[in-house]
């Protein structure tokens, strides 16, 4: 068993969002909806998608089940 990582998937537009709402989004990885990135499973991370859970969805996986 590897370290856990998340699928972190935008599922709604950032049009009309706060500006720092925005900039997490970018530091994500993410601008678009439909892109998704893969991340370690850091509470650097979490709380960034604590941040923008509204328009985000969230998936864990283990490495390796990518």
């Amino acid at each position: 068993m590897g370290e856990k990582k998340l699928r972190v998937r935008q599922i709604r537009s950032s049009i009309d969002v706060n500006k720092r709402h925005k900039q997490t989004l970018e530091a994500l990885g993410l601008g678009r909806i439909g892109k998704e990135r893969i991340h370690r499973d850091t509470p650097q991370i979490r709380g960034m998608i604590k941040q923008v859970s509204y328009l985000i969805e969230v998936e864990e996986i283990e490495e390796g089940n990518e």
